[in-house]
């Protein structure tokens, strides 16, 4: 016995997965407060929820992405099923998987569909603040619409999230990178031009100029700045039907005004683009400025190879914009509970807890002081509690309390010279606070969307 438990202790600490981080509170409230705004601004535009594995088959993203994009050369996690041998992958992106799912279920075939997912994406790259291995992501997916008005609306709907969540320094870059024939002749022009230039390439540029030289004017390296902006631009090499496509996207966000700037170097770096992309930026967050990021991708359903469909979409990383709202400094810790209940001696306790059965039953937020290893504590170090919860009341029940059938209730948050602790028959504990908590609602409920609604 004496030496399993040596061995126990000689254990090594389990931590987690390098860059799969744990989400923890208070970050976890600003999540859901998050995710319910995003869900709140989707569904006022009609898009409707898709959820697909997080395991899709390697062909998929192979196929779709491009056999020579950083993601599939570099970044994804796949394996072979030790059962059957199959070729998997955790996604690294959601387009695929939700383009898959619709030419698998025939899911336009009784017309066009809004739709959006969220999740986890998987990519092996280095962790960073806001850019983890294991990162989260809204998308949205609009497929079966061709016109320049859908993709307008997916940019609007992007600018309602920022303005509902106040982040201010966000910016919208757009660019047009055309149909496969018009790129395939700028791709030509650019490869001439970089051969020109070859001395001035790094190991990254030569590595990608004749399998992906659009992306070579996505570079960072300041040494390669100059040369890179006077390279061919596609916008010069685009016919009369993008041009078209590309000025009814701008009048229309101009008629909104939602202000645009066009970066003639904004490309992609999944091949199944098409036409217009876009990308949302921010100087907060140091070199991972892209908050979010979309465009057009018409081809991609041929080439999973289903019945050709016009599509657009956007992702956006949770974790970037979180960090975002953080730094905005509009958005605090919401309150642990409505209510927290203190209590002192058995009789106390037992009717503590019936109580704040009842409490929830009316729709409100209980926390009821549980005994710790250290016992349950005294009325001092259980106020203390209560405090620290953001709570608006704390409901007292002691030895005096009980004997006369009362609770004190303690007004945490007032902010009022006036009384702020009073008793309250135990019978009408419940109906005083919501009475309490529906007078504050004005004030506070709708500024607040995970707040939920008191009923009696």
């Amino acid at each position: 016995m004496q030496k399993n438990m040596s061995e126990i202790k000689k254990m090594e600490k389990i931590v987690g997965v390098k860059g799969m981080n744990d989400l923890l509170p208070p970050d976890s409230a600003l999540w859901e407060l998050f995710e319910n705004t995003v869900q709140s601004v989707l569904k006022s535009y009609g898009f409707q929820q898709i959820r697909t594995p997080i395991l899709e088959s390697t062909p998929l993203f192979a196929r779709g992405l491009g056999e020579v994009t950083d993601i599939v050369e570099k970044e994804m996690y796949s394996f072979e099923d030790a059962m059957n041998g199959d070729k998997l992958t955790l996604r690294p992106e959601g387009t695929a998987g939700v383009v898959r799912s619709a030419i698998e279920h025939n899911l336009v075939y009784d017309g066009p569909k809004r739709l959006w997912y969220s999740g986890p994406m998987f990519r092996h790259e280095k962790p960073q603040r806001g850019r983890y291995r294991q990162f989260h992501q809204v998308g949205a997916e609009a497929l079966g619409f061709s016109g320049p008005d859908i993709d307008a609306e997916l940019i609007a709907m992007c600018q309602r999230l920022w303005d509902d969540l106040g982040l201010k320094n966000v910016r919208l870059e757009l660019n047009s990178i055309g149909d496969a024939q018009e790129r395939n002749v700028h791709r030509a022009a650019l490869i001439e031009y970089f051969e020109k230039n070859k001395d001035l390439l790094d190991s990254e540029a030569l590595r990608r100029l004749y399998s992906n030289p659009l992306r070579i004017l996505d570079t960072k390296n300041p040494a390669m700045q100059e040369m890179v902006n006077q390279a061919p631009k596609l916008l010069d090499f685009l016919g009369s039907e993008s041009l078209a496509h590309f000025d009814g996207v701008q009048r229309i966000l101009r008629d909104n005004s939602i202000p645009f700037s066009i970066n003639s170097r904004l490309v992609r770096g999944m091949d199944y683009y098409n036409r217009t992309v876009f990308e949302w930026v921010t100087d907060q967050l140091g070199s991972q400025g892209t908050v979010c990021a979309g465009g057009r991708y018409d081809a991609l359903f041929s080439i999973f190879g289903g019945k050709p469909t016009p599509a657009c979409g956007f992702a956006m990383g949770i974790e970037r914009l979180l960090e975002l709202m953080k730094e905005s400094g509009e958005h605090h810790s919401p309150a642990l509970c409505d209510v927290y209940l203190v209590h002192q001696g058995a009789a106390a306790q037992a009717k503590s807890f019936v109580l704040a059965e009842r409490l929830r039953d009316a729709g409100l937020d209980v926390v009821l002081h549980c005994a710790a290893s250290s016992g349950v504590g005294s009325f001092k170090s259980q106020m203390k509690k209560a405090d620290s919860s953001g709570a608006a009341y704390a409901v007292i029940l002691g030895d005096d309390e009980i004997a006369q059938e009362v609770a004190s209730i303690k007004f945490l948050r007032s902010d009022t010279t006036e009384q702020n602790q009073m008793s309250v028959s135990l019978d009408g504990v419940v109906d005083f606070l919501v009475d309490q908590m529906l007078n504050a609602a004005d004030d506070t409920c709708c500024d607040d969307p995970t707040h939920h609604h008191i009923h009696h």
